[in-house]
């Protein structure tokens, strides 16, 4: 089916990796410089119950194209077979879609099925251990301490990294400022045709934090006296570091946030310059947030996900309603609600897969869309959260049964081992999603097990300090969090392993 003529729209999908909504000014920070941000909130609708579905990175790129959660079923892969894929329905419907991109998690093996659902793609070289450069025998670290700084756990990613470094001397080499030039080149190649959609898509700020040396001079009052070691990218554990060490691995987030701030100042220009405000829809959004000492922890994935991991920043300017510099207090999650709201601003039915939601009616007047929202890691914490309570949900002790259904048996970086696969138990029946499909059914092992049920108001302690012991609550909580579970066609295990009455 062809899109209606009336359906004369283009896109914009600006979508950054990691990005802190407690970094932003538009959030309410007040010393990382960040103007073109605040620009993008007075030009559109900013949201501030956006929470995170599937995690971390690929995954959260199969609710992008599914418009459903991931985590439930596996855990990190590429696109299946009987998938769904927003960038893919809207090409087979006379919109061109692009993907400009330095996100190199697409050309692993657990992503690399995600491009070929685009018209057309580019793809930039160089992010964090991007297998890119070869340099036998390696690469002196010229003071820079690397991955797990202090000399921990150095491994593979790292010493190619610091291999990449040394083929991107200047700022124009990086892998951010080339990614914005591609997208930008795309919009001016194209800013006069109709029915495009184009995912300009950066890894940044994703660690490593490397950015040009202009932007970390925006913060002398830190730069100008620190002496430590230079440390850009931090470890996926507790804080051990010393408190200058932690403020320093802040300030140079903060400083590829504002690299981050002033390429979207560029998109921003581009769109002053062709006047796209009129039929061009805006989005600003990431996958997740990460953790810069909080909680007493860095990064992600490996603790609960505490509000700087799930609560995200998200922006949106629709030219149909033309509402700019309006908060929404709506819950919604850019993964899954953002592919079911373009293909219908494209006239492109949704399927009835997808579990999104379109967020027309938020983005217009702030009318809700959900009453509940479930996120989570695959064998980790279930969580759900009504905007007001966040419930994080734990296993039993064993995390057992827990089975992967796929039949893409790929992780980040290889396929299943053979003794993954002798875990196969078997083809499982059809899920309600795979189109008749039967599945591998495979053993799956967890990152880690959570045994513990936390509940935070997060209205009276936005900073989870303090988890609540309310039974009351806790109960309406495990329902709104078993019917969203029933709504994705959980697996039956899920509810043994969380020890809930499926």
């Amino acid at each position: 089916m062809a899109p209606l003529m009336e359906h004369r729209m283009k896109a914009v999908i600006v979508m950054f990796d990691s990005l802190n909504r407690h970094m932003l000014p538009p959030y309410g920070c007040e010393w990382v410089h960040a103007p073109n941000f605040q620009r993008l909130a007075k030009r559109a609708v900013t949201f501030d119950r956006s929470y995170i579905c599937s995690m971390p990175c690929m995954p959260a790129r199969r609710d992008f194209h599914t418009g459903r959660p991931n985590f439930l079923h596996r855990a990190w892969g590429p696109i299946e077979p009987f998938d769904d894929s927003m960038p893919q329905m809207l090409k087979r419907n006379g919109i061109h879609t692009h993907l400009a991109t330095d996100h190199q998690h697409y050309w692993e093996d657990g992503g690399a099925t995600y491009h070929q659902r685009y018209s057309t793609f580019d793809f930039i070289r160089g992010q964090e251990g991007d297998k890119w450069h070869g340099l036998v025998g390696g690469a002196s670290t010229d003071g820079y301490q690397g991955r797990n700084a202090g000399g921990r756990n150095t491994d593979e990613i790292t010493w190619q990294d610091r291999v990449n470094r040394k083929y991107m001397p200047h700022e124009e080499d990086l892998p951010q400022p080339r990614t914005f030039k591609a997208g930008l080149k795309f919009i001016h190649d194209n800013h006069a045709a109709d029915n495009w959609l184009l995912q300009l898509e950066t890894f940044d700020p994703h660690e490593p934090f490397q950015s040009d040396r202009k932007y970390k001079d925006r913060y002398p009052e830190h730069y100008a006296d620190y002496t430590g070691p230079v440390e850009d990218w931090p470890p996926y554990t507790k804080v051990t570091e010393p408190p200058e060490r932690v403020e320093h691995m802040r300030y140079e987030n903060a400083s590829l946030i504002t690299a981050c701030d002033k390429h979207l100042g560029d998109v921003l220009d581009a769109f002053d310059t062709y006047n796209l405000w009129e039929d061009t829809m805006l989005v600003a959004w990431t996958d997740h947030g990460f953790l810069l000492g909080e909680h007493e922890c860095w990064a992600k994935i490996w603790m609960p996900f505490y509000q700087e991991i799930a609560n995200t920043p998200f922006f949106i300017w629709d030219p149909r309603t033309g509402q700019a510099d309006q908060r929404r207090g709506a819950l919604v999650q850019p993964s899954i609600d953002l592919p079911v709201t373009l293909l219908n601003y494209f006239g492109v039915e949704p399927t009835a897969d997808m579990l999104g939601h379109d967020l027309s009616p938020a983005i217009a007047s702030d009318t809700p869309v959900r009453e509940a929202a479930i996120f989570g890691l695959f064998g980790a914490h279930v969580n759900v959260t009504d905007g007001r309570y966040v419930y994080m949900r734990g296993s039993v002790p064993s995390n057992e049964p827990l089975f992967e259904y796929t039949l893409m048996p790929t992780r980040m970086k290889a396929p299943f081992t053979p003794e993954e696969m002798h875990r196969l138990q078997g083809l499982a029946e059809p899920f309600t999603f795979t189109k008749g499909c039967k599945t591998m059914k495979i053993g799956g092992g967890a990152w880690r097990t959570f045994t513990d049920n936390l509940l935070y108001d997060i209205e009276a302690d936005p900073t989870q300090q303090t988890p609540l012991a309310d039974p009351a609550i806790e109960a309406r909580m495990i329902d709104h969090m078993t019917r969203l579970m029933k709504a994705c066609d959980a697996p039956a295990e899920q509810y043994e392993r969380l020890a809930l009455l499926s």
